[in-house]
């Protein structure tokens, strides 16, 4: 039996902001930590489990016995008192509120602990202020009173918005060993900021993102490691992150013509005998004009990378246009690779030399696998900040191989960045990588094609699975005979 079951809810909050939440279960005892940047929706969906918001769809399953804390509820307490404040037009005298009686409002006698109740006013340092008027609170204590009295509800499920806003060093420690105690009889539902202030008891994360979940995790042992990949993934979506320079000794050459596509191809087609595997493609890729190429197994994907690559014989067949090359007019396979950064998962299966992290970027520098010769104090200076672009500057020496896929990944991809080529090809980049490491790896995209003057050229099997910044979008299917 489930506590919360929500499943395809489409909510309106405040008019303008839409919540579109796919699946969410929580079952008793199952704490949930919910997070997101702001605006990510992480308040609207406390608010939405409890029934607030416009539900226009969906699946609403929720236990009745709730209690819940936020920055609304705080809002409309303080209202209600100050509404008491206006009964003098009626030639009454208002009586004020105190603390004591909003904390025990709706509850019996016989429901109240006195141990309890002087243990939780302590850790939250109301005791002193139980007979004192409510809207003598500051906003500070107006916020702990609402968690005290949430505390005592005795509610199956108890959801707290920010719950650790306003409390001190020593108040937070003994607000954790309070949460804990609780943790035994009520399922909690946290919603927070700090990855630090994540509780050990935690059994399922949920992040939010735009309104809705961009992923959720069910906690065995592993909260740490998850934690960290979260920390990394936010690190990496930050605005405000700015790419690495070029190295002035070893970066990629510009294309022969500034003002003419990279790549522009006329009437393509890819055949084996009777086989066609496309035809009739005409595309154009300008500078820093980002494209996702999509299409099932079979559709002439990577046969479309090989053409512009020069790996594949039919490019010289056909009316194929790059970096100022003409292919078929003389040029080399090593000319036209000088202005590419490249990336797949059989190249990442291939990248065995077990140097450390920083040796894999650096030896991008130098094109080779493994790092075989002196880098430059640049170099140096520039590789170290590609590892804190992804939250790895603490792991300089860790082997290659000791660290986890999905940040092998991750130092691959800004291996193939630093010399800042022309055009860097993705293919199919979240191959083999869990839904975490997948959004870390397509976060550092969106980064790249946000912040960069590469062009990217991102390759994958399916349209939905977006980049923000990559606005161009080719179907191989359009093309399959």
């Amino acid at each position: 039996m489930s506590l919360v079951t929500l499943q395809n809810c489409h909510a309106l909050f405040a008019e303008h902001f839409h919540l579109n939440i796919h699946s969410v279960t929580i079952k008793p005892l199952q704490h949930t930590v919910v997070f997101g940047p702001n605006g990510s929706g992480k308040s609207a969906l406390a608010a939405l489990i409890v029934g607030e918001g416009e539900l226009l769809d969906g699946l609403h399953q929720v236990t009745p016995n709730i209690a819940w804390v936020s920055v609304e509820q705080q809002q409309a307490l303080i209202e209600a008192e100050k509404q008491k404040d206006c009964a003098d037009i009626l030639d009454i005298i208002p009586v004020p509120t105190t603390v004591q009686e909003i904390l025990f409002e709706g509850l019996k006698p016989n429901e109240i602990d006195p141990e309890c109740v002087k243990r939780i006013t302590d850790v939250l340092s109301l005791a002193d202020m139980l007979q004192r008027p409510f809207r003598a609170l500051s906003t500070g204590e107006t916020r702990k009173l609402l968690l005290a009295k949430a505390l005592l509800s005795q509610a199956e499920l108890l959801i707290l918005d920010e719950p650790w806003d306003g409390l001190d060093t020593q108040a937070c420690a003994d607000f954790n060993a309070l949460l804990l105690d609780i943790s035994t009889q009520t399922t909690l539902v946290l919603v927070l900021n700090r990855l630090s202030e994540v509780p050990r008891f935690c059994q399922q994360l949920v992040l939010m993102q735009s309104g809705s979940i961009q992923w959720q995790r069910h906690i065995a042992d592993d909260l740490a490691e998850q934690l960290t990949h979260i920390s990394q993934l936010q690190h990496m979506q930050q605005q405000d992150l700015v790419l690495p320079a070029k190295d002035s000794d070893c970066f990629a050459p510009h294309p022969l013509d500034a003002n003419a596509p990279l790549v522009k191809l006329t009437n393509v087609k890819v055949n084996y005998a009777d086989n066609i595997v496309f035809s009739g493609l005409n595309w154009t890729i300008k500078p820093q004009q980002h494209w996702q190429v999509t299409g099932p197994n079979g559709s002439g994907k990577t046969c479309l990378l090989n053409l512009i690559t020069g790996d594949h014989p039919q490019c010289y067949v056909n009316d194929i246009y790059v970096f100022g090359y003409q292919r078929g007019s003389g040029e080399s396979i090593w000319q036209i690779k000088q202005y590419i950064g490249y990336l797949s998962n059989a190249f990442h299966l291939d990248y065995r030399v077990n140097c450390s992290l920083l040796q894999v970027v650096l030896s991008g520098f130098y094109d080779s696998i493994g790092m075989y010769q002196q880098a430059t104090k640049n170099q140096m200076a520039l590789a170290h900040q590609w590892l804190a672009i992804m939250a790895l500057e603490k792991q300089p020496s860790t082997p290659f191989q000791e660290l986890s896929f999905g940040d092998q990944r991750l130092v691959l991809l800004a291996r193939a960045m630093v010399k800042h080529p022309a055009l860097l090809i993705l293919d199919e980049p979240c191959n083999g990588l869990d839904d975490i490491n997948r959004l870390k790896v397509l976060a550092l995209i969106d980064l790249l094609a946000r912040e960069g003057n590469t062009t990217l050229l991102y390759v994958n099997h399916h349209q939905e699975d977006v980049i923000p910044s990559i606005k161009q979008h080719l179907s191989m299917t359009d093309f399959n005979i």
